[in-house]
């Protein structure tokens, strides 16, 4: 169990929320914001249990002693800096032109959407995890369980012959083997891919990306992130 340590969890939405439930399912304690006042959390955390605090975001970030950044990058973001100054802080974003708008850097290849944030975040200890499993069900459901967000589907025991595995990047080794334990509690095998400016190797269109709703052994993972080809925009 994991009740001393808490997961601060900026950002409330759809991986946000699937996110908490996991982390708490697992013994921890959840801090998790979003934008606005913690009382606009409550339909959020009214199924969570009590575990689980609505927070200002910068009150979740100087709780966290593991942070997870769930909402997309954007240039003028005002990120609490200090509070996670030290602190290994894990960003489960991609770069979605056709979302978030376009940034001229990633385009042309001069740098990835996580070397940017990590710029937003001075003093942290980024990481990119949780990017390629997905926090929604199979769009065709077939038998129970396929309504599950993958993140949970997937989720498998140690040891496990049908584990599948999930990436890590990050310009930081201290930050790999905190990421390889959650990911070990929540049940996927890890690869380290390198640093963060690799990370587009995971990232939307990719082999790794493509696999990410039906999940990908440590083997195949393998195999997709040296298969990637990277395309400026």
């Amino acid at each position: 169990m994991n009740a001393s340590t808490t997961i601060g969890i900026l950002g409330a939405g759809q991986a946000g929320s699937v996110l908490a439930r996991a982390f708490l399912d697992a013994g921890y304690r959840v801090a998790i914001a979003n934008s606005r006042h913690p009382r606009t959390l409550r339909d959020v955390i009214a199924p969570l249990g009590p575990r689980i605090a609505p927070l200002w975001a910068a009150d979740a970030a100087a709780q966290a002693d593991v942070a997870i950044l769930a909402f997309p990058y954007a240039p003028h973001h005002k990120l609490p800096r200090d509070e996670l100054a030290g602190k290994v802080v894990l960003d489960n974003n991609n770069y979605m032109p056709w979302r978030d708008g376009n940034f001229p850097t990633v385009d042309s290849g001069a740098g990835t959407v996580h070397e940017l944030r990590q710029a937003q975040l001075q003093g942290a200890k980024l990481a990119k995890a949780f990017s390629h499993v997905q926090f929604h069900g199979l769009p065709h459901v077939r038998k129970p369980g396929d309504e599950l967000p993958a993140l949970v589907r997937l989720a498998r025991p140690t040891g496990s012959a049908d584990r599948v595995a999930l990436s890590v990047w990050s310009d930081f080794p201290e930050a790999l083997p905190v990421v390889t334990r959650l990911y070990d509690e929540l049940g996927f095998d890890t690869i380290v891919g390198g640093p963060l400016s690799e990370s587009w190797r995971v990232g939307p269109g990719t082999p790794a990306w493509r696999a990410s709703l039906a999940g990908q052994s440590h083997a195949d993972l393998v195999h997709n992130i040296r298969a990637a080809h990277r395309r400026h925009q």
